[in-house]
């Protein structure tokens, strides 16, 4: 009976699918997705209303095509660690997920390159990077930075939609920026990988937990964390940016948050020893994320600040609704 009940997938854009395509985006992890784009449009020192509600949308739901897609490759390891999901499950295929992933992901494309040409280009670089994440995870030296740099070449995009391509090397603050994006991004893929230690031994992906163990990369997630801390805090105590920094206290005050929460998820992270345990150090390293990310970007865009506490309770009350609470 449960064979046949897996065959008859929903058909595409009928409620139903709609409903179990939207769980495989994973609506919650939207935020990380749009805090990047916005910390990186935040740099653009012109930018309209309009611009920025439009790269803001494409940053958002990016995350969520770009998940499903790399869904439809790892369903291996996904039926282990996650059978909660309508792919493991059967009830949505492969191909209405890829196909409905990638005209997604073309239409945030679209958006980014209608503002800058070049935007094309890394689009489709980052296309080709989430559908060959699979081969990547599997291996241990690869998998969280494979997922960073596009992670960072979003931030890069949204940057790109009101600068020139040439800016990018001459702004020491936007590229302290990247590298908070980019070593943020890595600790959370890392720490997410404790939640599926059992499955990924069992299904042949030699992440780092499984090739070396809890410990080992308890300490490597310690040094990621830290270094995104240190990446975010030169923007605020470089030498240009010292009056800056006394008139948007309010920044500082939401760094000084975000470096607490990475510093409780740094130190929980030691403490796990089962997969089950791992959901509550995966909370906080995206917590973490969203909030040092946030204050970089109130330095840079203090009129943002009632956007951002929105777009943040916004995601506690996703992250409360989600369907799986072990699962992040």
């Amino acid at each position: 009976m449960a064979t046949l009940v897996n065959l008859q997938h929903h058909k595409t854009f009928s409620k139903e699918f709609v409903k179990d395509y939207v769980i495989t985006m994973r609506p919650y992890l939207l935020f990380v997705s749009g805090i990047t784009g916005i910390c990186g449009m935040s740099f653009i020192v012109d930018l309209s209303n309009l611009k920025a509600l439009l790269i803001f949308l494409a940053s958002f739901l990016s995350y969520g095509f770009g998940q499903a897609l790399t869904d439809v490759f790892q369903t291996d390891t996904d039926s282990i660690s996650s059978p909660y999901r309508p792919l493991t499950q059967g009830i949505i295929s492969k191909a209405q997920v890829l196909s409905i992933s990638i005209i997604g992901l073309t239409f945030c494309v679209a958006v980014f390159s209608i503002y800058n040409p070049i935007n094309l280009l890394l689009g489709v670089i980052s296309g080709l990077g989430l559908a060959t994440y699979t081969y990547f995870k599997k291996r241990f030296w690869a998998g969280p930075f494979y997922n960073s740099w596009i992670v960072g070449v979003l931030f890069l995009m949204s940057f790109l939609c009101g600068a020139d391509i040439n800016s990018i090397f001459s702004n020491g603050r936007l590229l302290l920026g990247l590298s908070a994006v980019f070593w943020g991004y890595a600790n959370f893929v890392l720490i997410g990988y404790f939640k599926d230690v059992s499955a990924d031994r069992a299904t042949g992906y030699n992440t780092l937990p499984v090739v070396f163990g809890r410990r080992i990369a308890s300490i490597i997630s310690n040094i990621f964390g830290l270094l995104t801390v240190i990446s975010a805090g030169f923007i605020f105590f470089s030498s240009r940016n010292q009056t800056l920094l006394k008139q948007k206290v309010f920044a500082f005050i939401i760094f000084i948050i975000g470096t607490i929460l990475m510093a409780f998820c740094q130190s929980l992270i030691h403490s796990v020893k089962s997969d089950d345990e791992s959901s509550t150090a995966i909370n906080l390293s995206v917590h973490a994320f969203i909030v040092l990310l946030s204050s970089v970007t109130l330095l840079n865009k203090s009129e943002w600040i009632t956007p951002i506490i929105i777009f943040y309770l916004l995601f506690n009350l996703n992250i409360f609704l989600r369907p799986s609470k072990t699962q992040i």
